[in-house]
């Protein structure tokens, strides 16, 4: 809902339409915002909790205030929280309006999603970019939760964050995590992989091409980020860092996926691609149609590994009990040599 300037942004562009070629690229890209960081967390903070895509059960919701309230925050939500529309949580609208609502509310501080699910690219169309940007907060969540971070960084320039969802197992590596980036943050930190995923993460970290880069962290969820090609939200991965995971996806998918992602372009001026752990994605034995398949691994040295630039596996991210707080739109370098992500600015002010 870009109401601001809109006659104003009509007529700038009919203008230069009449003397400038314009490509079916540039089309589709809406013109950069600059880059806003949301104010940093502090204890006694009010976060408020969403579902802006899939429910959640009483329990769930419970088990959300427990987690929030155990970090030193306060916990807000209205009633379309608990609402049950088939398989979301209320109709597009109102999951819409919940969010737009909690950017601006005063006395919320930051909006962490309760869980991912689907749903989330639904509502897209319905959010109030200018109040978003008039309005900057922490959005904190992941899986189902990418989409919405695509389009409020595109559209409001908004810097978010690809971090635990109110239901997620709060390790001890992931509060450490969420709080160095969230509410303590220094000029650089090192994002020290998690020790303690070999159960879900059978590769550990895997260099699928040396080199070392720097860029704007951009990515989430391969499933999500594929679903957006060709649609208005999409990102330019030109020079940015590209951060996936993904859950219970079986190679030939994954293969499926990145094919879509390397024939549509969308690697041609990466700067680098970071992959967390890939959780459950390895063959199912038990379908006869794929006995034989490639590993995982096959399929990311083999669709990933001859790009020209730094690729690596198995950071700690994802569906996984131990992950980082990553922030998207956030500067950082990758280096395959020390196997680490580096955050090279404070993502929040």
């Amino acid at each position: 809902m870009k109401r601001r300037n809109f006659i104003k942004t009509i007529s700038t562009a009919a203008i230069a339409g009449s003397i400038f070629p314009v490509t079916a690229k540039d089309d589709r890209i809406l013109p950069n915002k600059k880059l806003k960081k949301p104010a940093r967390l502090k204890k006694g903070n009010t976060i408020a909790l969403v579902t802006p895509g899939s429910y959640i059960t009483d329990q769930e919701k419970q088990e959300s205030i427990i987690n929030l309230q155990s970090l030193g925050f306060n916990v807000v939500y209205t009633d379309r929280l608990m609402q049950k529309n088939g398989y979301f949580s209320a109709n597009d609208e109102e999951r819409a309006k919940d969010l737009n609502d909690m950017f601006e509310r005063k006395d919320v501080h930051a909006i962490i999603c309760a869980r991912g699910g689907y749903g989330c690219a639904r509502i897209l169309p319905y959010l109030d970019y200018d109040l978003i940007e008039d309005n900057p907060k922490a959005l904190i969540g992941f899986s189902d939760v990418t989409a919405l971070q695509y389009a409020i960084f595109k559209n409001s320039g908004l810097l978010t964050f690809h971090g635990p969802v109110s239901i997620s197992t709060f390790s001890n590596f992931s509060v450490k995590n969420f709080e160095s980036v969230l509410m303590n943050p220094t000029f650089e930190f090192d994002l020290m992989n998690s020790t303690t995923e070999n159960n879900y993460n059978p590769y550990g970290i895997t260099v699928i091409s040396e080199g070392k880069s720097e860029g704007k962290l951009i990515g989430g969820n391969l499933s999500i980020c594929v679903s957006l090609i060709g649609t208005e939200f999409d990102i330019d991965y030109s020079d940015k860092i590209v951060f996936l995971e993904e859950f219970i996806e079986e190679p030939y998918r994954v293969d499926r996926m990145l094919t879509q992602m390397i024939q549509s372009g969308k690697f041609e001026n990466a700067a680098g691609i970071a992959l967390g752990v890939f959780k459950l994605c390895e063959p199912n034995k038990s379908n006869p149609a794929f006995q034989g398949s490639f590993s995982l691994m096959e399929v990311l040295q083999d669709r990933l590994g001859n790009l020209g630039i730094p690729v690596i596996y198995g950071l700690s991210f994802g569906h996984v009990a131990d992950k980082f707080t990553l922030p998207f739109g956030g500067y950082a370098e990758l280096n395959t040599e020390t196997k680490r992500l580096k955050l090279l600015e404070p993502a929040v002010q």
